[in-house]
């Protein structure tokens, strides 16, 4: 299994659906894996969430929070044993290919972005299933855990 942010993100922030997604992790076949992508992006997403609940969405996100946000991802994965697939100096073939075929970038139902299209390619060339939250990857041919 390969987790995409949005179901790191979900489940940091204790969001509505965090304990399906826990469940799914539990019940998955290990080892369980992310990219140094996904975790960037959580990071980035939960420190911004956390922000824009204390702050609102006028004002920038405090580097503190960042760091907290980081240690509070990198504590959930090493909980879990995820482990980092590096994205390797090919990948982005596969990633553009999510792009042209799955992308906001070409108006497809899916509406991958970056991030969307690196999970996508991780998931993809090591054959694991992925783990997201969110309607977006549905509308692809990746298998959803």
């Amino acid at each position: 299994m390969f987790l995409d942010a949005s179901a790191i993100v979900a489940i940091c922030a204790d969001e509505e659906d965090a304990g399906y997604l826990i469940a799914k992790i539990e019940m998955a076949k290990k080892p369980i894996y992310y990219s140094s992508l996904s975790l960037f992006e959580a990071v980035v997403s939960l420190a911004r969430i956390v922000s824009i609940s204390i702050h609102g969405d006028q004002e920038p996100t405090p580097p503190p929070m960042i760091d907290q946000a980081q240690q509070d991802v990198e504590r959930f994965l090493e909980t879990i044993g995820a482990k980092e697939i590096s994205v390797n100096g090919t990948m982005h073939r596969s990633a553009i290919l999510a792009a042209r075929t799955f992308g906001r970038f070409v108006a497809h139902p899916a509406r991958l972005n970056f991030g969307d299209c690196f999970s996508y390619a991780c998931a993809k060339d090591h054959r694991l299933s992925l783990l997201f939250k969110g309607n977006d990857f549905s509308q692809t041919d990746i298998e959803a855990t």
